[in-house]
């Protein structure tokens, strides 16, 4: 059988087994052949920008951008987009917040979009000339992704930069079908309205202490992972974050370097733990930091340890003392 005489959906199933410079060929073939391969082309978005002292902006996401913008029957395509910005010098760049607006645009028409990640690296560290809002922000302005399931967003952090705004909150009520949520660089509360107004079916977050103990109340979070420094992690926030409509199963402190205080601020706050990983921040072996815990109250956490945890992974590669 001629391969023209095949419907679109078996044609898509045998493309679908194509590499991505290989559909770069298929759409020389014929109108119908290229509409199919663009529409896988399109369908995981994947760029990577690199700046330099030579290239100031992002020019592979100022093409996909107006590739969405120009090719609108492109967008119903696309169910995951995938940008991460990064520079070699730190020189402020104020044209990036341009092009932050140039995504927005773009990212607005992607109405069956499914997974977004976004690491905009130096966009928030330009000056900010009009108003108070990250650059974060301003790639997701007035976007509304009803399909969404899984968010990742950031940019590079320092101190004294714009922080998130509301901006953020209105986009996270937009997206009430979301599963993920990452935050790489928000360092403090959300202030998001009640659980069955904003993110009801949220499973797991990636975040700071701060930030995860304002979303995980009132949600049904089962997988966490903390960013930041062990101080930021409280006991008070700790028990703001079991405020979980289901109890919280796995936690990563991987990305923090844990001392025992913490570990036992963990044992007696959460104790429905069933996988745990953490990077201890001492020199010691781990038996020698949990067998001095077994006297104090975090007994419980440890025998857990030994009866409950089906996984638990200790990371020795950055041991220092405190």
């Amino acid at each position: 059988m001629a391969a023209v005489a095949l419907p679109n959906e078996t044609l898509l199933a045998i493309l679908g087994y194509l590499e991505s410079n290989v559909l770069v060929y298929v759409t020389q073939v014929s109108r119908r052949f290229r509409a199919l391969a663009e529409y896988l082309l399109y369908s995981a978005v994947i760029i990577n920008d690199v700046m330099d002292d030579v290239q100031h902006v992002p020019r592979r996401t100022i093409r996909w951008c107006e590739a969405m913008l120009w090719r609108p029957h492109l967008a119903d395509s696309v169910r995951r987009v995938q940008i991460r910005w990064s520079a070699t010098t730190r020189t402020p760049r104020t044209g990036l917040l341009l092009v932050c607006e140039q995504l927005s645009l773009a990212i607005r028409t992607l109405t069956g979009l499914e997974h977004l990640e976004l690491f905009l690296g130096p966009a928030n560290l330009a000056s900010l000339p009009r108003e108070n809002i990250h650059a974060v922000e301003r790639a997701v302005f007035l976007c509304c992704l009803p399909a969404l399931r899984f968010c990742s967003l950031g940019a590079e952090y320092t101190k004294g930069v714009q922080p998130y705004t509301g901006h953020l909150t209105s986009f996270l009520t937009q997206i009430p079908q979301l599963r993920h949520l990452r935050l790489s660089d928000h360092h403090s509360c959300l202030r998001l309205p009640p659980a069955p107004h904003c993110l009801p079916f949220l499973q797991s977050f990636r975040g700071s202490a701060a930030a995860a103990a304002s979303v995980l109340p009132g949600r049904p979070v089962r997988h966490l992972w903390l960013i930041g420094q062990d101080s930021d992690v409280s006991r008070e926030n700790l028990l703001c974050m079991t405020n979980t409509t289901t109890p919280i199963c796995s936690l990563d402190l991987s990305a923090i370097s844990a001392r025992p205080l913490l570990i036992r601020n963990v044992s007696e706050c959460i104790p429905t733990l069933e996988r745990l990983r953490i990077r201890l921040a001492l020199r010691h072996t781990l038996h020698y930091a949990l067998s001095g815990m077994v006297s104090s109250k975090a007994s419980s956490f440890y025998r857990s340890l030994q009866k409950h945890l089906s996984f638990y992974r200790v990371s020795s590669s950055a041991f220092r003392p405190f």
